[in-house]
């Protein structure tokens, strides 16, 4: 009796395995074969269902960040929680922040292929750091979209460098706890009116 073919558990492998492979080697140094072996897919397959390997990349990084934005969206009343919240979704998650970070290193400045969408996506969380700050909730000193990157960087630059989290700030539970304590107040401090 032959297989039944399901094409949907199909892209949902090619897509885990693609998130693992881009995490681990970046753009430049992913595999097209290496995401078909993992997924059990062949490479035919994974060009029809997400394109050359750029698109899947862009494709995979894309639907990362969504999956975060609904997981962890930005609440201007409680950003102490939403802070808290952000740092166990990508201790959680760790394979968005180096999604990242090899889009940095291998796209730089330059444009990227979905930015029109990102900035789409971004600009509600900027709408929501504003809102907090028009209802007095939050400093107006610095612009939303300052506020914002300002705040991210600080609860996800731990996780981009844990070799320097573990070599200024220790490798105990109570470093880790000392360190978290450490960011929320950072942060408490740049929301304060």
């Amino acid at each position: 009796m032959a297989a039944v073919r399901d094409p949907g558990a199909t892209r949902a492998r090619i897509f885990e395995a693609a998130v693992a492979e881009f995490a681990r080697h970046g753009i430049a140094g992913a595999r097209i074969d290496r995401i078909a072996t993992a997924a059990k897919a062949n490479k035919q397959l994974i060009y029809a269902y997400f394109g050359n390997k750029a698109e899947l990349f862009t494709q995979v990084l894309g639907r990362s960040m969504v999956d975060m934005a609904a997981a962890v969206p930005v609440d201007p009343d409680d950003m102490e929680g939403w802070i808290d919240r952000l740092i166990d979704y990508h201790a959680a998650h760790p394979e968005l922040l180096r999604l990242l970070f090899w889009e940095g290193v291998e796209y730089g400045t330059a444009e990227l292929p979905d930015e029109a969408a990102r900035q789409d996506h971004y600009a509600r969380k900027i709408a929501a750091i504003a809102d907090g700050q028009a209802r007095g909730v939050i400093t107006d000193a610095i612009p939303p979209g300052d506020l914002l990157l300002l705040l991210v960087s600080l609860a996800n630059w731990t996780a981009v460098v844990p070799q320097m989290r573990r070599i200024l700030a220790g490798t105990e539970d109570t470093d880790h706890e000392r360190l978290r304590a450490s960011i929320k107040e950072a942060a408490r401090r740049l929301v304060a009116r």
